[in-house]
C-alpha cells in the first residue's frame, strides 16, 4: 500500500488539513519523513513530546508494562495508576485524582464535578460558569462552550447554559460577572490557543479572593501549561495561586494518551460512584508511560533547564527581531513561547509557519498573529541554536516576499 498525504484525502475525515510531509521517525528534537529529510522541531506535537520522541525513559516503560497488563476496567484499579496518582498528589496542593485520556476530557471532568458540587452543596441554582474570551479548554460540547471561541461551538444546535465570558485580565469586568450563583471560574494561567497571553499576578489573586467571597470553585486548566512547560512543574506555582482543580493533559503522557483532574478530598467526595467515568481513564500502558515522564521532568535539573532553554530562546527571537523588525512582543514563561507579529504582519503567522517547514523547522501558530513555540523541555542547546538559525532565514523568506 502505498501511504501519502493523498490517502488522507481518501480516508480520513477531512476536520484536518495535515501537511504534505509524513514523518516516519523521531529522537529527541529531530524528526524525519518518509523522503529521508530531517527537520528541527520546535513544535512538540503541540506542547506534548515534553522529553523529545521516542526518549529511552518513555520508551522502557512502554516496552515494560506491554509485558505485564494493557488494559482493565474500572472495576479494578492497577499499580501505574496508583503509583502515578500518588506521585500527583504529592507534587501539587491535590489529594485526589481522577485519570482520563485527554486535557477535553479531563476539563469535561472539572466542569460536571464543579457544578455537581456546587448544586448540592449550595442549591439549584448555583449553576454559573465564567471563562474568559480567547480561552480553549477542548473540543467536547461542554468544554468547547466554555472556551471563549464562539466560531469552535457554533452551528452544533444549542450549547449548554449559563456559560458567560469575560476578557482576560480585566478585573473590572470580572468583578461585574462573578456572583453567589456563579459556581466555578475555568481559566488558563497562559493562554495557548488565544495567543501566549499570560494572567497577570494581580487579575489571578483577584480571581481567586473573589471565587472564595462567592463560594465559586476556581478551575486551572493547565493542559498546556503543565508539567514542567513554564520551568515550574504546574504553572500556578510559579504564579502564588493555587486553585480548587486543576486538569493536566499533554506533556503528563510525554505523547501518550492520558490526562486527569486533580483536586482536593473534600471536592473529589461528591464525585460520587458511578456520576461520572472513562473506559480508558488510568489505563495502565498510558500511566506507566505518565509515571515515567513525570519522574524525569520534576528534578531541580530538568525545571531549572527549562528556564536557561527560554532565555536562550528569547535572547535568538529578539536578535532574529533587531534585524527584521517582525515582532512586537515575545511572551510566555519557560517553554511556552509566543512571537507576537508587529502590524505590518498581522494576521501572517501562517505564512512564518509555512516558510519555517521549508527551512527543515516545525513550528506552530496560536492564532493568526502569533507564531508558538513548545519545543521539548530538554531539547538540547545545539538543536535551538541551529533552529533559530533556520527560523532567522524563514523570517528572511516572509520580509523579503
Amino acid at each position: 500500500m502505498q501511504v501519502n498525504r493523498e490517502l488522507f484525502d481518501l480516508v480520513m475525515a477531512p476536520n484536518y488539513n495535515p501537511a504534505a510531509v509524513i514523518p516516519v521517525k523521531g529522537e529527541g528534537s529531530r524528526i524525519w519523513d518518509q523522503n529521508g529529510d530531517e527537520y528541527i522541531d520546535f513544535a512538540g506535537g503541540i506542547a506534548v513530546n515534553c522529553l523529545g520522541h521516542c526518549h529511552p525513559a518513555l520508551v522502557n516503560a512502554l516496552k515494560e508494562q506491554g509485558e505485564k497488563i494493557w488494559h482493565l476496567s474500572n472495576v479494578m484499579t492497577n499499580e501505574p495508576a496508583l503509583r502515578l496518582a500518588k506521585k500527583l498528589t504529592d507534587a501539587t496542593f491535590a489529594e485526589k485524582v481522577y485519570f482520563a485520556n485527554s486535557g477535553a476530557e479531563a476539563n469535561e471532568a472539572a466542569l460536571k464535578l464543579a457544578r455537581r458540587y456546587a448544586i448540592e452543596k449550595f442549591g439549584a441554582n448555583k449553576t454559573q460558569i465564567i471563562s474568559f474570551a480567547k480561552s480553549f479548554h477542548g473540543r467536547t460540547f461542554f468544554t468547547v462552550t466554555v472556551g471563549g471561541q464562539a466560531a469552535y461551538s457554533d452551528g452544533f444546535g444549542p450549547k449548554p447554559q449559563d456559560i458567560v465570558h469575560c476578557d482576560f485580565n480585566d478585573i473590572e469586568a470580572f468583578k461585574a460577572l462573578i456572583s453567589d450563583n456563579t459556581c466555578a471560574v475555568m481559566m488558563e494561567p497562559i493562554q495557548g490557543e488565544g495567543g501566549i497571553i499570560p494572567a497577570s499576578a494581580e487579575f489571578a489573586q483577584t480571581v481567586r479572593e473573589l471565587c472564595d467571597k462567592h463560594n465559586a470553585l476556581l478551575i486551572f486548566d493547565e493542559v498546556q501549561t503543565g508539567v514542567g512547560r513554564t520551568g515550574n512543574l504546574y504553572a500556578y506555582q510559579g504564579l502564588g495561586v493555587t486553585p480548587d482543580i486543576l486538569s493536566t493533559a499533554k506533556a503528563l503522557g510525554g505523547g501518550f494518551p492520558i490526562g486527569a483532574m486533580i483536586t482536593t478530598t473534600e471536592i473529589a467526595s461528591y464525585l460520587k460512584v458511578g456520576t461520572h467515568g472513562s473506559t480508558y481513564g488510568g489505563n495502565p500502558l498510558a500511566c506507566a508511560v505518565a509515571e515515567a515522564a513525570f519522574d524525569t521532568v520534576n528534578t531541580p535539573e530538568v525545571l531549572e533547564g527549562v528556564k536557561a532553554k527560554s532565555a536562550l530562546f528569547r535572547e535568538g527571537l529578539e536578535a532574529i527581531n533587531a534585524k527584521y523588525n517582525v515582532f512586537s512582543e515575545i511572551r510566555g514563561e519557560g517553554l511556552l513561547i509566543g512571537a507576537v507579529l508587529n502590524k505590518d504582519y498581522d494576521g501572517r503567522a501562517r505564512d512564518f509557519l509555512v516558510a519555517s517547514a521549508n527551512h527543515k523547522l516545525l513550528t506552530l501558530v496560536a492564532g493568526t498573529n502569533v507564531v508558538r513555540f513548545t519545543p521539548s523541555l530538554v531539547i538540547p542547546n545545539e538543536d535551538i541554536e541551529a533552529g533559530l538559525a533556520a527560523f532567522e532565514k524563514a523570517v528572511a523568506d516572509v520580509v523579503n516576499g
